[in-house]
């Protein structure tokens, strides 16, 4: 498993998907990982790559971008489920 750092310390990425999108000409891919670490606990990090080179700035995703995010969910259990907790408290909240 793949290793990376963050504020909160190491990780090890435990699950990841990478969503293509481009505008206009633009091509670049959104990216979910659940990260996991000895004193972080779980991590969600949502970042962007362009030309191979992972961006932290700012994810925008179009709705039309969500709707392929779901199925690629499917592959990943562990994120979807940390995901669904998300929104589960969020609705609760609500």
């Amino acid at each position: 498993m793949a290793t990376t750092a963050t504020p909160w310390g190491p990780t090890t990425v435990v699950e990841e998907l990478v969503l293509p999108q481009r505008a206009g000409a633009k091509r670049f891919a959104t990216r979910v990982e659940l990260l996991e670490g000895d004193e972080s606990g779980r991590l969600v990090r949502f970042s962007y790559t362009t030309g191979g080179a992972v961006r932290r700035g700012p994810v925008t995703l179009r709705e039309r971008d969500l709707a392929k995010l779901a199925p690629l969910l499917g592959r990943t259990p562990q994120l979807r489920a940390a995901l669904a907790r998300l929104a589960t408290e969020a609705a609760m909240d609500a």
